[in-house]
């Protein structure tokens, strides 16, 4: 996956992550985040894996997010991964 097609996942999370409601309030809770930071570092590398980073916390966020963007289920990981700075773990 390129840089440039994990930027656009992250950021479909991030729209996702903003709509709904609660979890929008559990990311931002967990992570610090303030309402300006969702509009000013949107863009950035960091903050969007973070962003992955929180949605791949749970199979059942992963799959609703990626049903509501027609991704694979693997996606989102594979973005973070991706994304410039990331680094994939082996665990083998």
């Amino acid at each position: 996956m390129s840089p440039e097609q994990a930027e656009t996942i992250a950021l479909q999370a991030l729209g996702w992550l903003i709509g709904n409601d609660e979890l929008r309030d559990t990311f931002m809770g967990a992570t610090g985040t303030s309402v300006d930071d969702l509009r000013n570092r949107a863009g950035e590398p960091a903050f969007q894996s973070s962003v992955l980073s929180f949605l791949t916390m749970d199979d059942n966020w992963v799959m609703a997010f990626c049903d509501s963007e027609n991704l694979k289920y693997d996606q989102p990981l594979m973005a973070q991964y991706a994304l410039p700075g990331a680094q994939m773990v082996h665990w083998t």
